[in-house]
């Protein structure tokens, strides 16, 4: 099973290729190719992802096997959406698994790594926003007790796409998850 851990600024690299190819493979089959372009070179260079990895409003883990990044997640501090009901909220902003690792409970692992993270850092509540179309992931959000409260705009390209808004109290002592 894959190690998760904090990412480093020597995982830039291949924190961008992977982020890029889960992105382009959970959806370039629903979004132009131009779309698709402009998103990647703004979302995942690897300056982009050194600059994410060093950022003190943010946290962001790997998942390596046999040196290879093979998962990730993404947490960002700082304000949230008016839906969002908390007094100390911290977002999901990314979490993606290969395609060659889904169904081997990496995910959930990543999940829980990312909720005791949020609690850590003093976090009352999660939130993520996760595409209206894409019912994988909001079944594997609402396992773990996550809700919609709302909707966001996210663009891909030129194209503003809806994202529902889900959250979830988070206890200060852990709670049982699936």
């Amino acid at each position: 099973m894959p190690v998760i851990r904090t990412a480093t600024h020597e995982d830039a690299a291949a924190l961008a290729r992977l982020a890029e190819a889960t992105f382009r493979d959970t959806f370039a089959a629903t979004n132009t190719v131009e779309n698709m372009e402009a998103h990647c070179r703004a979302s995942y260079g690897e300056a982009q992802q050194a600059r994410e990895i060093a950022d003190a409003s943010m946290q962001s883990f790997v998942a390596a096997r046999d040196g290879a990044l093979v998962a990730y997640a993404q947490l960002r501090f700082g304000p949230a959406p008016a839906c969002v009901h908390a007094t100390r909220p911290g977002e999901i902003l990314r979490l993606y698994v290969h395609r060659d690792w889904h169904g081997r409970g990496l995910a959930q692992r990543l999940m829980d790594t990312c909720l005791a993270a949020l609690r850590a850092r003093g976090a009352d509540a999660a939130w993520l926003g996760v595409w209206e179309h894409n019912p994988r992931a909001i079944a594997f959000y609402r396992k773990f007790d996550f809700t919609a409260v709302g909707d966001h705009v996210f663009p891909v390209g030129d194209d503003p796409q809806r994202d529902v808004v889900m959250m979830r109290a988070l206890p200060s002592s852990p709670a049982s998850s699936p």
